[in-house]
């Protein structure tokens, strides 16, 4: 997501921090660019010109600071802007009422609605803790109701049974209804879309509206539609009231144009994200790590949130036991492997870690992707139980077999087996007391349990410790003195790097 905005940027920032001083000229040319940037990215013009007003006044007349250097003073200045532009603070949902809180989802046709409303149930139920019910009330799309139906089984959550010979209106009567008499927390009211904006349809919206007094009214757009769907936003807003948007397909939006206007214009701010494809790739909105990851400066917190979901927390001790006690074989290369997978990925990963936002081209471009992390699942499921644990035993005639039963080649065992060996080395030398310390403070505590929660975070002393130990040992694959993805080691953890040019 944000792609294009992304490079552009940098590459900005990278021209001002060859500088020793910022002349009020040097500003003024890097804004221009951030001003050709954020138009590309088709954000609303009034939006740039309010954005960049401010930036410069910020900017020029800001004092320079003797322990930061003139550019990063200007990205913190930008990275405020960006995130005053995004809405200034995170919106929640409105939950606190008396049950059942009522979300009305609407939109176009083709936006990802009926998808959203299965993703939010999920979402309520899991993050939440929220009984939630579904209710269609689309009588015109074929196929719709049906489809909210299997939604909600995947989302364990209850669904309004189906009636051919009720009105929109009279649904909603039932489904509120039936939420109060079943105690349901929140009741999810699915609306039918159109083609486009008509009067019909916000007719229908307001009896619904009327009959169900929704706590909250969700337009959910498609971000890769652009500046449409800001006028759409926009013309939803005026006609029923919204008091929230959720942006559909934000991972496949490149521009970022729909995300970076969408509050400015419509003063209604972005409450979710829908960001894949999967019931789980729904994400809260919050401005401030979204402009962090434009600016490439991560979204740690996103991080560990994603990783208290995947690591279980008896699993995660057991691992930091044994990370510090220097044992690490096949079978737990394995649990990382998968724990990667569950976490969304690498490059979704690399995205939230500060600073390497550029490496998912380069991942890319030298075929690392994760079909990659499949593969070497399956090289390591074909070995024997003892080969796992004993990995010398792995001769030639064994990586042949290996080979033959995971459908890959003898040369990616060799590699996965390199891979292997260089994650051991590093988890012995973080079986030292600093590092052992914070690393199981980082799994034991930080990623097994509530990450927000009273002492579940590792300290500042923790991180800094487990900081220094991986820039000392080096990351497998990433070399020493922090992170260097295609430096001398070559790849990342188990998933190789790039093939070099001779």
């Amino acid at each position: 997501m944000f792609d294009n905005l992304k490079d552009k940027l940098q590459s900005v920032f990278s021209a001002l921090g060859k500088r020793g001083a910022l002349s009020e000229g040097d500003v003024d040319a890097a804004l221009r660019e951030v001003r050709l940037a954020l138009l590309e990215a088709d954000v609303a013009l009034p939006v740039v010109k309010s954005f960049i007003t401010s930036i410069r006044e910020k900017a020029v007349g800001a004092t320079v600071l003797k322990s930061v250097r003139p550019d990063q003073q200007v990205i913190k200045i930008v990275h405020d802007g960006l995130v005053e532009m995004l809405g200034g603070e995170a919106s929640p949902l409105k939950l606190d009422v008396t049950p059942p809180a009522v979300i009305l989802m609407a939109g176009l046709q083709g936006s990802g609605k009926t998808t959203t409303a299965g993703k939010l149930a999920l979402h309520l139920q899991e993050k939440h803790k929220r009984k939630t019910m579904l209710a269609s009330l689309d009588l015109t799309r074929p196929a719709a109701r049906e489809q909210l139906r299997a939604l909600s089984e995947q989302a364990q959550a209850g669904i309004l049974p189906e009636s051919d010979t009720e009105t929109p209106v009279q649904l909603t009567k039932r489904a509120m209804q039936a939420a109060r008499l079943q105690g349901y927390d929140v009741l999810i009211l699915d609306t039918a879309g159109r083609l486009s904006i008509d009067e019909a349809l916000m007719a229908e919206l307001r009896d619904i509206k009327s009959a169900a007094n929704p706590d909250e009214i969700l337009l959910v757009a498609d971000s890769l539609t652009g500046q449409d769907a800001v006028t759409t936003a926009d013309a939803f807003n005026k006609a029923v009231g919204v008091s929230g948007i959720v942006l559909t397909r934000l991972d496949g939006d490149a521009r970022g144009g729909a995300a970076l206007s969408m509050a400015q214009t419509t003063g209604c701010p972005i409450k979710l994200v829908g960001v894949g494809e999967k019931l789980e790739a729904l994400e809260v909105f919050d401005p401030e790590r979204m402009a962090g990851r434009i600016l490439d400066m991560g979204d740690v917190v996103a991080l560990v949130e994603k990783a208290a979901e995947a690591i279980e927390e008896e699993e995660a001790m057991r691992m930091a036991e044994r990370m510090a006690s220097g044992k690490f074989d096949m079978n737990d290369f394995l649990t990382q492997l998968r724990q990667l997978q569950k976490m969304g990925g690498l490059g979704g990963l690399l995205g939230m870690l500060p600073g390497l936002g550029k490496l998912q081209k380069q991942i890319a471009a030298a075929g690392v992707d994760d079909n990659m992390v499949k593969r070497q699942e399956a090289i390591i499921l074909s070995m024997t139980k003892k080969e796992r644990v004993q990995v010398g035993l792995l001769n030639a005639s064994r990586r042949k077999r290996i080979a033959a039963g995971s459908g890959t080649s003898v040369q990616d065992v060799n590699k996965l087996v390199k891979q292997y060996q260089d994650m051991a080395r590093m988890m012995k030398k973080m079986g030292t007391k600093s590092g052992a310390a914070a690393m199981k403070a980082m799994l034991g505590g930080g990623m097994g349990g509530n990450p927000m929660g009273g002492g579940a975070m590792p300290s500042a002393e923790q991180l800094s410790q487990l900081q220094q130990q991986m820039q000392k040992s080096g990351m497998p694959g990433l070399g020493g003195g922090g992170f260097n993805p295609f430096g001398k080691g070559g790849g990342l953890p188990g998933l190789g790097g790039p093939t070099r040019k001779k």
